[in-house]
């Protein structure tokens, strides 16, 4: 049985799971599990998706190109510790090489080094609210929120008081700590057409 709350907001499917029934029931679905329910997401945009894909690329030319880690994109559920009936699905997260043992065929064990949520009008109060509270309490250490619908990005940083901290971009530019090295051209994403790939690689000094 499933109960759709408003046309725009994901399915709620009532049953209640385990994260390991969930994983077997709902591999190959764009889902999340909120303490023990089945979100089925929404479809995605085509601006949506074509932000999410460009910069996947753009991460994952650097990331490999100096091997930091594995950058990894929806549908792929990360676990939520400390909650054995709780996994999100990010729609960019990035891995550090000392860390690549939490990446299991299905999922990954553990929260990303770095997780990456592009923002659509179903998903605002999700992505601001509850996800922000989570991956702060998980200790995700970068978490990047991107709106393109107001051209906005936010950068926030885990300090040592556990707490997220808003990071300045001056010059329009944000460099992250868990990518050293990286640094990204904010006004990049609100171009139409994106970028072409290989000349942000050329820009980042990968070519």
């Amino acid at each position: 049985m499933t109960a759709v709350k408003a046309q725009s907001t994901p399915i709620q499917v009532t049953e209640k799971i385990t994260f390991e029934e969930f994983l077997q029931k709902y591999m190959d679905v764009h889902a999340e599990l909120v303490n023990g329910e089945v979100h089925v997401m929404t479809p995605a945009s085509n601006r949506h998706q074509d932000l999410v894909g460009w910069l996947s690329s753009v991460l994952r030319l650097f990331v490999e190109h100096y091997g930091l880690g594995v950058v990894r994109s929806a549908p792929l559920t990360m676990r939520i510790p400390g909650k054995d009936s709780h996994g999100r699905e990010p729609d960019i997260m990035f891995v550090s090489q000392a860390r690549l043992d939490i990446l299991k065929p299905t999922y990954l064990a553990e929260p990303a080094d770095l997780v990456i949520e592009i923002i659509s009008p179903e998903s605002i109060g999700r992505d601001r609210g509850e996800k922000f509270v989570e991956y702060e309490a998980a200790g995700v250490p970068e978490y990047w929120l991107i709106d393109p619908d107001r051209e906005q990005a936010e950068f926030y940083r885990l300090a040592d008081d556990g707490r997220y901290h808003l990071q300045p971009t001056p010059d329009g530019r944000y460099e992250s700590q868990v990518m050293p090295g990286f640094w990204l051209d904010v006004a990049w994403l609100w171009q139409e057409p994106l970028p072409k790939i290989l000349d942000v690689a050329r820009r980042l000094a990968l070519l």
